[in-house]
């Protein structure tokens, strides 16, 4: 196996999780990374030794991904019941379930562009510039959509932070 094919077998797991994160359907996922995998041994050429593989492959999973997103907006998405029956069912009681439900459900209402750059930064721990490379954005445009971001998610999930530190500081505190 050549050194290419086992560093992109490396990033396997991870082109997984973000796909699966984007797509919020397991099986679209895994056929989006099979795209990215097939895509990128074909262009192997076009890597060049020493750059960031693993942003290289992110972004042409993000791109991807993109297209397929536009594909469906021109042709319209039908979705057969089968697929929206575990959307149908009661959810289970468990505090942290319901947690991760909330949490999925305001990631789903975020902007795509926020979405994007939570999952890349956050879930991914990519660094920003990393991000930027991948979403073909300027560092600044990164910053700027994970700080907007990381806000509509509290509001979204009522953490809402106070505006400054005295309202923070309990009133029998205060008075000392």
């Amino acid at each position: 196996m050549s050194e290419f094919c086992r560093q992109v077998e490396e990033q396997i797991p991870r082109l997984r999780r973000y796909a699966r994160a984007l797509t919020r359907d397991a099986t679209r996922a895994d056929d989006l990374v099979q795209i990215c995998l097939t895509r990128a041994v074909a262009k192997s050429h076009l890597w060049q030794r020493g750059t960031n593989l693993r942003a290289w492959l992110f972004t042409i999973l993000h791109n991807v991904h993109v297209n397929e997103v536009h594909r469906a907006l021109r042709e319209g998405l039908a979705v057969p019941v089968e697929d929206a029956a575990p959307l149908m069912t009661a959810p289970a009681s468990q505090e942290a379930w319901l947690q991760l439900r909330d949490l999925d459900r305001a990631m789903a209402r975020l902007a795509e562009e926020q979405r994007q750059v939570l999952l890349l930064v956050g879930l991914e721990g990519m660094q920003y510039e990393e991000a930027a490379m991948v979403l073909q954005i300027p560092v600044g445009t990164v910053r700027s959509r994970l700080s907007r971001g990381r806000a509509e998610l509290r509001r979204l999930m009522g953490m809402t932070e106070p505006t400054d530190r005295a309202a923070t500081i309990p009133a029998d505190l205060d008075a000392a």
